[in-house]
């Protein structure tokens, strides 16, 4: 008899919808099977204060074609951000954190924050309206090595969750070991997301036997010894730990050419490939919490009585996706995964 796993409705806790021509593409692939997702802000013209936010939201939520899909929204975090976008944010159940990108780390990023010492002042706000704080932790200088950018960071997250103690923070994409051992050495109050492709993937994935452009994101994945400590807090069920895809699409010819765009698009597929990682160690049981409780408990998020059923039954992802006249490639394109979605409830 095939084996079957129901949950609740999981939560994606960053993803990229993007904008334009692809928001429709982007948003529908993450709500057909997610309740909520939380809506990066780096656009073109990054979502900088609460009425962009809203206007973004307003976005997302009418392209949608699933009544079950509460979307959330962020703001980017700028030295112009008002008192105001914060205390009317944090009373909004749509906008849902700050999200603080080092000034040039990653797609859409130049308008990011250069010094953040010069952000405390957001900060004190937030930590007093409880709006949460969802950091890109790598350094921005373009000398250090690129495989160090994150360990580095995490002394300005010490120096943040010193600072301003009952500010909730969330380390974002987690990519080393470092920064599983500081989240696990702080209080309750900071957590991480974790993707698919860092829990499966090592450098050799992305670099041997020839570059791997669709396995490239950033931070970029690294060392088996951190994709281990990555994949055995997912697996644990220590609630700091939740399910956050990084989803996010680029078209074939942005991802394969001379200068290739970071970002994997997973959303279509990513919880069956989560999935099979799970059972892979023996933690189906954890599956739940790292995929709904965790989250939803962290971000005090309203909760869903929808269902999602797995069936332990060989799936075999597409090769691409059509995007108007466009592709774009998935996570895992033409590989078997031994798990599939069976329905909802």
């Amino acid at each position: 008899m095939s084996e079957l796993i129901t949950i609740k409705l999981p939560n994606d806790m960053h993803v990229h919808f993007r904008e334009g021509n692809l928001l429709d593409f982007a948003v529908n692939a993450t709500a057909e099977h997610f309740h909520h997702a939380v809506a990066m802000p780096n656009l073109k013209d990054p979502v900088t204060n609460y009425k962009k936010a809203l206007e973004y939201f307003d976005q997302i939520d009418s392209v949608s074609r699933y009544s079950h899909f509460k979307p959330l929204v962020t703001m980017y975090l700028t030295g112009d951000i008002k008192e105001i976008d914060i205390s009317e944010g944090a009373l909004d159940p749509r906008l849902i954190g700050i999200k603080l990108y080092p000034a040039g780390v990653t797609t859409n990023s130049s308008n990011g924050v250069g010094n953040i010492k010069d952000c405390y002042k957001i900060f004190e706000w937030m930590e007093k309206y409880d709006l949460p704080l969802l950091v890109h932790g790598e350094v921005n200088n373009p000398e250090t090595d690129i495989f160090d950018r994150e360990k580095l960071f995490i002394d300005e997250l010490i120096s943040i969750t010193q600072n301003f103690p009952k500010l909730r923070v969330i380390f974002e994409h987690i990519s080393t070991k470092d920064a599983v051992d500081f989240v696990k050495k702080s209080s309750d109050l900071v957590a991480a997301t974790i993707t698919p492709q860092h829990i499966i993937l090592n450098r050799n994935d992305l670099l041997s036997g020839g570059l791997k452009p669709h396995h490239y994101c950033l931070p970029v994945v690294k060392r088996e010894i951190h994709r281990k400590a990555i994949a055995e807090a997912a697996f644990s069920g220590n609630k700091s730990f939740f399910l956050g895809t990084d989803s996010a699409p680029h078209y074939k010819n942005q991802k394969q050419s001379s200068c290739g765009c970071a970002g994997i698009f997973s959303a279509s597929t990513a919880l069956v490939i989560y999935l099979e990682a799970f059972d892979k160690a023996g933690a189906l049981d954890k599956f739940e919490d790292f995929s709904v409780n965790n989250s939803t408990n962290f971000y005090n998020l309203v909760k869903t009585d929808k269902k999602i059923t797995f069936k332990k039954e060989q799936f075999e992802v597409q090769p691409s996706y059509a995007v108007g006249d466009q592709e774009i490639i998935p996570f895992m394109a033409n590989q078997k995964i031994s798990w599939s979605v069976a329905k909802e409830l």
